[in-house]
């Protein structure tokens, strides 16, 4: 019998879309709910103990009503943070998401690589012990952007990103000792690979972005490889914890991405 149980993906907002389009990609027959806590957002300028309060039990609410096989928190913050608490509060598994330091060490050649994320991740001792174990002989710069985040959510309400802006977020990188030196950046917030092209167009020449959604579909893959699906794919759900003007604006581009309606939680 197919099995309907929908794979849940769990972010501040729109970001998390950046891991749902490549698990698509090796299971094209998931159901999906896609949650964003528009209310709690951005969390990147949260502090760590409101997101360690506020994503377990959020998430407990969304099992609840949507009984998922599987839940990725589709968020670098969340899940640095909250991760080990969501793990414990919920009997099914788990997928996390954490900066690519790993594969960016191995791409770069000048051994300094940047690392892009959110104010809460990027200074997360998580972090920390990445870089340690995976780029001990790398130069390793952060800079952490609350306005990459909101111009990622205004692109899909349709509001065209500044590459002025953009370019003045990356000069948090590069205008760092040795930040000339950058040849990869790590992606270390899901919205970010939404702005890529963008930020590739006024990056420096030969400077390649990385990030974890393509491994985290594998690792969602792995899990559930050999579990029944529909035999054809539903439209995915999209909830948002807060369902204003805003959201909407943002789920009219997402109807265009396979998600037709929204809903509250």
């Amino acid at each position: 019998m197919p099995d309907h149980r929908p794979i849940l993906f769990f972010d501040s907002g729109v970001g998390g879309l950046s891991v749902v389009a490549p698990t698509l990609a090796l299971i094209p027959d998931a159901p999906v709910v896609y949650a964003a806590d528009s209310a709690g957002f951005p969390y990147g300028t949260r502090t760590e103990a409101e997101i360690a309060a506020r994503v377990p039990a959020l998430l407990g609410r969304l099992v609840e009503r949507y009984r998922p096989r599987l839940v990725v928190i589709a968020c670098n913050t969340a899940s640095t943070i909250a991760l080990p608490a969501v793990r414990a509060a919920l009997d099914l598994p788990v997928v996390g998401t954490v900066p690519a330091i790993k594969p960016a060490a191995a791409m770069s050649a000048t051994r300094v690589i940047g690392v892009l994320g959110t104010e809460a991740t990027v200074r997360q001792p998580y972090v920390d012990d990445l870089a340690t174990r995976f780029a001990g002989d790398c130069i390793v710069l952060r800079h952490g952007s609350a306005a990459l985040v909101e111009m990622a959510e205004e692109t899909l309400a349709g509001v065209p990103p500044s590459l002025d802006r953009i370019g003045t977020e990356l000069a948090g990188l590069f205008s760092q000792p040795q930040g000339e030196r950058i040849d990869v950046i790590v992606n270390a917030c899901t919205h970010f690979p939404l702005l890529e092209g963008d930020m590739a167009a006024v990056a420096p020449t030969g400077v390649r972005f990385v990030d974890g959604g393509p491994g985290i579909a594998r690792r969602i893959a792995s899990l559930t490889q050999g579990q029944d699906w529909p035999a054809t794919s539903p439209p995915g759900r999209l909830v948002f914890t807060r369902l204003g003007e805003r959201e909407r604006q943002i789920a009219a581009g997402l109807a265009r991405r396979g998600f037709p309606v929204a809903e509250a939680l």
